[in-house]
């Protein structure tokens, strides 16, 4: 991709061979030594116009003559053109980034409005390690959007209705502790849950008596179907174990730094499934096949109406769909899940285009987490809660914090656990692609050092020193217009700054937080380099330049820990 800032250029100069073509492909060089960005457009254009690489990119490079912002361009190679940027252009185009809100991120989503459905967690069931995936990704894949000047409803998809009701209720019936109810309500209703699937599992418990778990299935169904009539009782059960699960999971969401715009389960779109199919059947897109309502989709059939007359999930989706448009009228459509699901969401995206909807839909999948054994499983009872996690992570914060930093209050050091631990959890999901899968660690997932929220944190807090340790001295504040740059490292870590818009554009256009966390690992890297080879305070006549490097890493750094979620510390 061009960064922002040197498109004009790049556009200038390819108009001269060609003012129809597209500028694109211009990426940092590996070798400082060779220039700052590497140019392949030369490569595309010849092989289009069969003429020779070399002779067209030196064509191109001579247009750069002059050309503000470009201290030096060279071809290399069989056509690659290397660009070197003019320091004093860098130095303005870095006093521009960080004097925006959005740290230089191109205003590409202006006017448009986006609908993230992530989290979705299913109700009467605790949040365990695995939500977090879909939870952090969600929520960062939200703030890249935003950054980039997009509207965004975050919506909560709970799963709040079906089969697993009619389960939990007979179990409710048969099993239920109401003691335990008032002092755990969601931890009762899971040991409800599991309870009802050991006794109806003949394979792994072949001891029981088949009829009784016949019995208990017919009972759950008819539980079931009660529950979609509006049975006053079961109607009753089921508000009230929506109610205690979420009130629970605002807990967590409220400690990880998660909120939602709206939170609209399954429940919400079953009344509006029945005119989806009328609506179905009046596009001529439905059929019925041995009693229930089918669309075909090449070599794929999705059921949207089963034979005894209930919705599928494809049903849901496809009232949500016309709901969120009706509402909000949304550009695009992102739905973030493990990517198991991902057939469904091709066949539910196809149809909704069948039936006339064209906004841009799109479904973000995730790999697994899993335990070394294995799968988890709420049926098994091998979850490792969420809030368990987050708990052991913030002790083993504590106990460093304490260790390291004794002088500060307890207060503090309390607060500071709490970010350093919750951080850990969340970027250590969010540095890992998100299509990956992805085995539970306790010591990778709470490292404290390396690529890590706690380093990127520190990082943020030795800037803050600086700048801190300055004032002390009576140094006036940082004024960018100082910023020059008489060392290489001063000039790296400038060019990190400036690209790192880049890589907020690269992961907003490919759904890729993990983009976003490595570049904000790169800029804290360059930062320490900087920081431990040259002396900011004591720097000489390079001190005010080095001060402004110091407040422009300073304000970039905080956006980019803010935009993965993490909380900004003044000192560590």
């Amino acid at each position: 991709m061009i960064p922002a800032r040197l498109l004009p250029l790049c556009a200038e100069a390819a108009a001269t061979v060609d003012p129809a073509a597209e500028v694109d492909t211009l990426v940092p060089t590996n070798n400082a030594a060779h220039g700052d960005y590497q140019w392949n457009f030369a490569f595309r254009l010849a092989k289009a116009r069969k003429e020779n690489p070399r002779a067209l990119a030196e064509r191109l490079v001579g247009s750069f003559a002059g050309k503000p912002g470009i201290a030096a361009a060279s071809v290399a190679g069989p056509g690659f053109i290397n660009l070197k940027l003019d320091d004093a252009w860098l130095a303005a185009s870095l006093r521009e980034q960080v004097a925006e809100a959005a740290c230089g991120v191109p205003q590409s989503g202006e006017g448009r409005t986006l609908i993230l459905d992530f989290s979705s967690p299913n109700v009467a069931k605790r949040m365990h390690v695995g939500h977090m995936r879909s939870t952090h990704i969600g929520h960062v894949v939200g703030n890249l959007h935003r950054a980039a000047g997009w509207t965004v409803i975050g919506d909560n998809h709970i799963g709040d209705w079906g089969t697993p009701f009619g389960k939990l209720i007979v179990a409710w019936d048969e099993w239920r502790d109401e003691a335990a109810y008032a002092a755990d309500p969601v931890g009762e209703l899971e040991r409800l849950y599991v309870k009802f699937g050991d006794a109806t599992n003949l394979k792994e418990n072949p001891g029981l008596d088949p009829a009784a778990v016949a019995t208990l299935n017919d009972r759950s169904r008819e539980e079931t179907a009660k529950l979609q009539r509006g049975d006053a009782r079961n109607r009753a059960l089921w508000e009230d174990f929506r109610a205690k699960s979420l009130q629970e999971y605002e807990a967590v969401y409220r400690r990880v730094g998660v909120q939602f715009d709206v939170v609209l389960g399954e429940s919400a779109y079953g009344p509006m499934t029945d005119e989806v199919v009328r609506g179905l059947r009046e596009a001529g897109l439905v059929e019925a096949s041995e009693g229930a309502m089918i669309i075909r989709l090449g070599n794929q059939v999705s059921v949207v109406q089963k034979k005894d007359g209930a919705a599928t999930y494809t049903a849901t989706d496809l009232a949500c769909v016309k709901y969120r448009v009706e509402r909000w009228n949304p550009a695009k459509m992102v739905y973030v899940t493990d990517i198991r699901q991902a057939q469904h969401f091709a066949n539910f995206f196809a149809i909704a285009g069948k039936w006339g909807y064209t906004a841009e839909l799109v479904h973000l999948g995730f790999g697994m987490l899993k335990l070394p054994e294995g799968a988890m499983s709420t049926r098994k009872g091998n979850v490792i809660r969420l809030v368990d996690l987050l708990d052991e992570a913030v002790a083993r914060a504590r106990a460093v914090v304490d260790e390291k930093s004794a002088i500060f209050p307890d207060e503090e050091r309390a607060a500071i656990a709490e970010a350093v631990g919750v951080g850990a959890v969340r970027y250590q999901d969010l540095v890992q692609a998100p299509g990956t899968d992805i085995t539970f660690d306790w010591a990778r997932m709470l490292a404290m050092d390396g690529n890590s929220a706690p380093y990127l944190l520190y990082t943020r807090a030795r800037a803050t020193s600086v700048k801190r340790k300055a004032a002390e001295a009576g140094v006036p504040s940082p004024d960018l217009a100082n910023l020059r740059f008489d060392h290489p490292l001063e000039r790296e870590l400038a060019l990190t700054l400036l690209r790192f818009p880049e890589a907020v554009e690269a992961a907003l256009r490919t759904a890729a937080p993990n983009l976003a966390a490595d570049a904000t690992y790169r800029l804290c890297e360059a930062f320490n380099r900087f920081y431990f080879e040259l002396r900011v305070l004591e720097g000489g006549d390079a001190r005010d330049s080095r001060l402004a490097l110091v407040e422009a890493t300073d304000r970039v750094l905080c956006f980019a820990l803010r935009l993965l979620g993490l909380r900004v510390l003044e000192r560590l």
